[in-house]
């Protein structure tokens, strides 16, 4: 049997061979520096994921961009940022654990020539399964062991609390065990920041809470280019573009996180601002555009 590994090395090699294409889902200089993306496969999600409690038009929305509604497979786009110094991941992707759909994030680095020890930092946007359940091997090592790890404060100490386990809704206690579990090896290692703070030079912290309680965006600048890495305040292409007002059942306050999309996609429109979103498609980069009263994702290129 050919797995996902042996195909990837073979393309690999076929392609050093035709002049090798970019590997990269999606990729956009910021001066000296490169913003990418690579796959961490995808999740897959019941039709009603996106539309419950929803008005009717949210289905005929959906179809309208193309998409089955019986069922919804949304990338799982992980960011890499290199300048020459640092080599950061937003994000470590879902590991073996979370969907067999997901997970490929470690064949995906490897695709583009990033090892496992190349990696200097890793900054969460939040501490969903899809977004740090990558952190750790089979045997609960750290997958980026020289990598430095950091957090937001308000994110940190949400799932860190012993009793989010207990009043987080039912279908996501599995996350706040998963979660608590990976930060308990962090412990140690974590570097927190806030709203607003330079994590690493050129990088700064964005508030977008309402996916989750402490869920960061980030300002990636090299001089007037700029990107913001949302992860998942701006959910899809679809409902979050035509619909920011409507709630989103992947958001665990919704009221906050409407407020939350009407603000990203309001400046990211008005700046011109590159966009990169975890589940948006076609490796999750582009630029927000008004239209007939809505916005609309306009991909990179």
């Amino acid at each position: 049997m050919i797995t996902r590994r042996d195909f990837i090395a073979q393309s690999s090699a076929s392609a050093a061979l035709i002049g090798a294409p970019k590997l990269a889902l999606a990729e956009l200089s910021l001066g000296a520096a490169t913003l990418s993306t690579v796959s961490d496969g995808h999740l897959t999600l019941p039709g009603d994921f996106a539309t419950a409690n929803l008005p009717s038009e949210a289905t005929d929305i959906i179809k309208g961009f193309g998409l089955n509604t019986d069922q919804f497979t949304p990338e799982c786009n992980v960011t890499l940022y290199r300048d020459g110094t640092n080599t950061v991941l937003f994000d470590v992707g879902s590991g073996p654990d979370f969907m067999p759909s997901a997970g490929a994030l470690q064949d995906s680095l490897d695709a583009v020539g990033v090892g496992l020890g190349d990696v200097t930092h890793v900054v969460f946007t939040h501490a969903h399964p899809d977004h740090i359940w990558g952190l750790l091997d089979d045997f609960d090592e750290l997958v980026f062991p020289d990598a430095s790890y950091h957090m937001g404060r308000a994110e940190w100490d949400y799932w860190w609390n012993p009793e989010t386990v207990n009043t987080i809704d039912a279908g996501r206690t599995t996350f706040a065990v998963g979660a608590k579990r990976r930060l308990e090896i962090l412990e140690e290692q974590i570097n927190f920041f806030d709203d607003g703070d330079e994590v690493l030079s050129g990088i700064a912290a964005v508030a977008s809470y309402g996916h989750t309680p402490g869920h960061m965006g980030f300002e990636v600048r090299s001089g007037s280019e700029s990107a913001l890495i949302v992860g998942d305040a701006i959910g899809n292409h679809h409902l979050a573009f035509h619909r920011p007002e409507w709630a989103s059942n992947s958001d665990q306050d919704s009221e906050t996180g409407i407020t939350t999309r009407k603000m990203l996609l309001d400046r990211l429109a008005s700046e011109q601002m590159a966009v990169v979103g975890f589940h948006l498609p076609d490796g999750g980069m582009g630029r927000v555009v008004r239209s007939d009263g809505h916005f609309r994702f306009v991909q990179e290129g």
